[in-house]
């Protein structure tokens, strides 16, 4: 004998009378990884998420818009397809998404600022960056050609 485990190395593996063996499937769980620190994944994912800036209209444009606004309550009854660009915030952070959508106009209501589509979509009226739609270029060619 030469090594310090000579005595015991050829003895069988000793087995437990009381306790059987966990299954390799359990003892594969014990190592299994875990997350240390739960939601930190979902943390790092919400800050790299990138939202935009709120745009601020010159004067120009709000004019424009204001036009065209009129437009639309002058021709409300006709439930008018409308394009409509606007600034959503976003309720986790600062900043926003800029969100085009298209639909027939329901109601402009003047007093609470809300532009309501057919479909129930509610757009506050200070979000509102772009109006399009057919309804503008017949009032553009009315104004135009006199009709």
């Amino acid at each position: 004998m030469s090594g310090r485990y000579d005595d015991i190395i050829g003895l069988p593996h000793p087995t437990s009378q009381r306790h059987p063996r966990m299954p390799i499937r359990e003892r594969a769980a014990i190592f299994s990884p875990f997350a240390a620190l739960s939601g930190h994944g979902a943390a790092i994912a919400e800050t790299a998420r990138l939202t935009k800036r709120r745009m601020e209209l010159d004067e120009d444009t709000k004019a424009e818009l204001d036009r065209r606004q009129a437009v639309l309550l002058a021709h409300i009854g006709e439930q008018p397809e409308v394009t409509v660009t606007w600034f959503q915030p976003d309720e986790k952070k600062d900043g926003g998404t800029y969100v085009t959508t298209t639909g027939r106009l329901k109601k402009l209501d003047t007093v609470q600022r809300v532009l309501v589509l057919l479909d129930g979509t509610s757009i506050p009226l200070e979000d509102v960056v772009g109006l399009e739609g057919d309804i503008f270029q017949e009032f553009i060619d009315d104004l135009i050609y006199g009709r």
